[in-house]
């Protein structure tokens, strides 16, 4: 089968995250999607397939090594942009359709490719005892955490918003502490900084520590905070501290989130699962 492996979210070499994408993958078992995703210990591995949905353009599987997802953004990109660089062709026209476990997502082609944040599945505030056992999974004290909220499009995420970018980047988790946490933070940067707001993904439950550059996270921040904490528009930046550098790019248009950012082939071949 045709495979590719594309660089999301970073306009420079190697610096994104990558996602690994198996083509054609109809007569791949659940099992040995499983087990390949494992074996690329890449944050997601996805397998492209035949829509079950008349509306879609093709249907994704999306594998981190511990579990399938739902939905997750990167992975949506890339795979998003492996598809179109094989001749795939959007019955749409600029619009592509992707159907995957969280239904229907639709991603836009404007000098790079964007999609619609989907619906959470989960939002609203966040417990008393939750925010105890964030505050000590960051190792911070609850006076740190200045908002926080359910943002759960699929993966699990809570998200916190910290004081600024520096604490966000001067955080060293107890992974210990997390049990079934998937935490997402953000932090401003202050003007002239390198983007609007730095952001970190932590999720040791699926076999990768921290995120590199998470397109659903950034999703459900921006469903959160875009229009009212931070501005309509503005760039994230991710991954700084695993020597990444990632910029998402999130805007707020006509009461919708759109999560966009580079993407790039860096390895292209064919891959043989049997």
């Amino acid at each position: 089968m045709r495979f590719s492996q594309v660089d999301v979210f970073s306009s420079e070499p190697l610096r994104g995250n990558p996602v690994a994408v198996v083509h054609d993958a109809d007569g791949v078992s659940d099992e040995e999607m499983a087990a390949f995703a494992r074996w690329t210990n890449l944050s997601e591995t996805t397998f492209l397939l035949a829509p079950t949905d008349p509306r879609a353009d093709y249907r994704l599987r999306i594998f981190t090594p511990g579990e399938e997802l739902p939905f997750a953004g990167h992975p949506t990109l890339g795979s998003a942009h492996a598809w179109l660089e094989a001749g795939g062709v959007p019955a749409a026209g600029d619009a592509v359709v992707q159907e995957c476990g969280a239904g229907l997502v639709t991603l836009r082609r404007a000098g790079h490719l964007a999609f619609q944040a989907p619906p959470l599945r989960r939002s609203g505030p966040v417990s008393e005892e939750d925010l105890d056992a964030i505050a000590v999974a960051l190792r911070l004290t609850r006076a740190d955490l200045l908002d926080s909220q359910w943002i759960d499009n699929g993966p699990g995420w809570v998200g916190v918003l910290l004081r600024d970018a520096q604490t966000v980047l001067d955080l060293r988790p107890d992974w210990a502490s997390f049990g079934d946490l998937k935490i997402g933070v953000v932090g401003a940067h202050a003007a002239g900084g390198p983007a609007d707001v730095e952001v970190r993904a932590f999720c040791p439950q699926y076999g990768v520590p921290e995120d590199p550059v998470t397109g659903s996270l950034n999703a459900g921040i921006g469903q959160w905070l875009a229009g009212t904490t931070l501005p309509a528009s503005y760039v994230a930046a991710q991954g700084t501290v695993l020597q990444r550098s990632g910029r998402v790019r999130v805007s707020l248009v006509d009461g919708e989130v759109w999560v966009g950012g580079d993407t790039r082939t860096t390895v292209s071949g064919t891959v043989s699962l049997d």
